[in-house]
């Protein structure tokens, strides 16, 4: 998640006043006939590794195993560290229907004979085992309920993972010989994340409370002889994710120390705590946000990503402390799981930019060289095609200084002024980063101008940010966003009075609550999966974390129902001005997960608006989960954005001054 010194803020903001920024000056004409790439030719730019699962290095150190599906199912495929063709190694590792707290967590035995892998392909989501010998996988256990996170004992004879099959997430070992299950926690807490001491005698492990606010870590005798032991208590850190982004707890290869993350700084960043309990201490201190540290195989070095207003960075530093030493350091990148080879000389990572996939990578850790080893991007997609947008920064309200990605259209002629979009990300607890963006790739290239910002409440920026838009929902954020539109409307090649908004999740909340609380500000807005009714959300809603997200952010329901209705923009659509356009997926089902039903939140909407008469339309994409992600159907919902931007904000409709003085509501 980071910010930019309020001088340096201040005086970009002066510049871009005086007209003497490139962004104060219409686009040039240096690419102006480029045609625009196709819906097809954005969406091919496509890392072909997928999941959330770092890539993993073989114990041997030759090779490197990851998730991908190359044009068919999610399978793990591997690849030599020098590159090469990438060779499949197991055909399906789908996982569908536990939420978004779990993963393949893909694992390489110790003896690197057998890959571990969480998958629901045989029913609820198991443990199977794939033999490098036989080339074949069988499952492990069979318990019926969702695992979430694993990690192999050192000698490879046993596996720790989190199951929640008596209804919370708990601890258990298996046996690897007999397939033997042994629970050895049964709290009421959330359990997750566990990990080994080096000499396999305790497991760690996360033990959140409630809330999903306070976190304890824990070691249990891996024989279950006595009850679980604390070892650091950190608290104030809301994990939307169940415990995912508290993570592993990872012990030191000499098993003194234990490695976690904490925001008790008010940055999240890592510490280091005696495995026998006492005063943590901080790795590598600073404002910004880290994240997927590791130690050493040696234990003598930590590696650690740190973000900066969206470019994140790899640093190693020395376990005892010291400043730590930049080992990629891009300008326009996003460097991610890292992980240090066998022998601790290399870290492979991945990276990606905001014209390029995301690709595996690997550093060595003496020189600092980098080594590309799988090539992502399409041979067809010249380097120029795509538009790098540029890092702004503009003034909101209550003393913020909002960070924004800009993206400028090509070939604006003198004195032009062209529609804008003022586009929102999830969350909210979430960035825009130096990352691919293919859906605004296809609406820059296509004449608007799009603004990316990361408003109040993203993550990146420390916890007071982010928490800045807690109990507000759709107003005290929606500052950022006005803002926003303001600063549009302060450069020249822009049209003031063509401005689109559009967001998915938190995003498509924050559309409705623009058109709503800020009528008269957009000419066109595309909510999609987007919710607008908080109250009702209790009465279908299925995920855990959305309800544990909205405790957090505006108490708990029923007790705070007046915030929840004061955030729900669907009382007062009344007020709504702007032309809509509603959509979200329908249709996916989860086969062991019985009884789901569509989300209703876009559809309740758009009838609320058509009780009022407003202008809208309404579509749902089949196939899909309430997002639409399937390349078929983004395609034809690109093209139907496109036409409803290009109908209301590439028209000839104009206000008179007679009509301009409509005051908002």
């Amino acid at each position: 998640m980071r910010v930019p010194s309020a001088t340096a803020a201040t005086l970009c903001f002066t510049l871009w006043q005086a007209g003497a920024t490139l962004g104060a000056q219409a686009p040039t004409r240096a690419a102006a006939m480029m045609t625009p790439l196709t819906a097809d030719q954005i969406q091919s730019v496509t890392s072909m590794i997928a999941g959330r699962d770092a890539p993993m290095w073989h114990p041997d150190g030759t090779r490197l195993a990851f998730l991908g599906s190359m044009g068919g199912p999610i399978g793990l495929w591997e690849v030599d560290r020098d590159g090469g063709l990438p060779r499949q190694l197991i055909a399906d590792l789908s996982l569908t229907g536990v939420g978004s707290t779990a993963s393949q967590n893909p694992r390489w035995s110790p003896a690197g004979d057998v890959v571990a892998y969480v998958s629901s392909k045989g029913g609820a989501p198991e443990i199977w085992l794939w033999s490098a010998q036989t080339r074949r996988d069988i499952p492990l256990t069979s318990l019926g309920g969702r695992i979430n996170s694993m990690n192999w004992s050192p000698d490879g004879r046993r596996m720790a993972f989190a199951a929640d099959r008596y209804g919370s997430e708990d601890i258990y070992v298996v046996e690897l010989s007999s397939g033997a299950v042994t629970r050895l926690t049964s709290h009421a807490g959330h359990e997750v994340f566990p990990t080994w001491t080096p000499d396999g005698r305790f497991v760690l492990f996360d033990r959140l409370d409630d809330r999903w606010i306070d976190h304890e870590v824990m070691a249990v005798p891996v024989d279950g002889s006595s009850a679980p032991r604390l070892i650091v208590r950190d608290t104030g850190f809301f994990d939307y994710r169940g415990g995912v982004a508290f993570g592993y707890a990872d012990v030191a290869p000499d098993g003194k120390r234990v490695l976690f993350r904490s925001q008790r700084s008010g940055w999240l960043n890592y510490w280091t705590v005696p495995l026998a309990g006492g005063t943590p201490t901080p790795v590598a201190p600073e404002q910004a946000e880290q994240s997927e540290a590791s130690w050493s195989p040696d234990g003598r070095q930590l590696a650690f990503v740190s973000n900066r207003n969206g470019t994140l960075r790899l640093f190693v530093v020395s376990s005892d402390g010291g400043p730590p030493r930049a080992l990629v350091s891009p300008t326009d990148g996003v460097v991610s799981k890292p992980v240090w080879s066998p022998d601790g000389s290399r870290i492979s990572y991945m990276m990606g930019t905001t014209t390029a996939a995301a690709d595996l990578f690997i550093v060595e850790v003496a020189s600092g060289r980098s080594t590309q080893v799988t090539h992502s991007m399409p041979a067809a997609i010249s380097p120029g095609a795509l538009i790098t947008p540029r890092k702004v920064t503009y003034p909101s309200t209550d003393g913020f200084t909002i960070n924004a990605y800009l993206y400028e259209p090509r070939g604006v002629r003198q004195g032009e002024r062209v529609p804008a979009l003022v586009w929102v990300h999830g969350g909210p607890t979430s960035q825009f980063m130096d990352t691919y963006q293919a859906q605004v790739q296809f609406f820059a290239q296509r004449g608007y101008a799009v603004l990316l910002p990361n408003i109040r409440g993203s993550s990146g920026y420390g916890r007071a940010f982010e928490d800045a838009n807690n109990g507000c929902w759709g107003h005290c954020d929606l500052k950022d966003i006005v803002a926003g539109a303001e600063y549009l409307k302060s450069l020249p090649y822009v049209n003031g009075g063509k401005l689109g908004i559009h967001g998915v999740s938190y995003g498509g909340c924050m559309t409705m609550s623009a058109i709503v609380n800020a009528p008269g500000l957009f000419q066109a807005a595309i909510p999609e999966s987007g919710y607008g009714d908080w109250v009702k959300f209790h009465e279908w809603n299925d995920e855990l974390q959305h309800t544990k997200l909205l405790a957090y952010e505006f108490g708990a329901f029923p007790d705070s129902a007046a915030v929840y209705r004061r955030n729900s923009p669907i009382y007062n659509v009344r007020r709504v001005t702007t032309p809509t356009y509603l959509m979200h997926g329908e249709g996916a089902r989860t086969p062991w997960r019985p009884g789901q039903a569509s989300v209703p939140a876009s559809l309740d909407f758009a009838r609320a608006l058509d009780a009022e008469y407003k202008i809208f339309r309404y579509k749902a994409y089949p196939g899909e989960t309430y997002y639409v992600t399937s390349r078929a159907n983004v395609r034809e919902k690109l093209g139907d954005m496109l036409g409803f931007f290009d109908q209301f904000l590439k028209d000839n409709v104009s206000d008179a001054p007679s009509a301009s003085s409509r005051s908002r509501e």
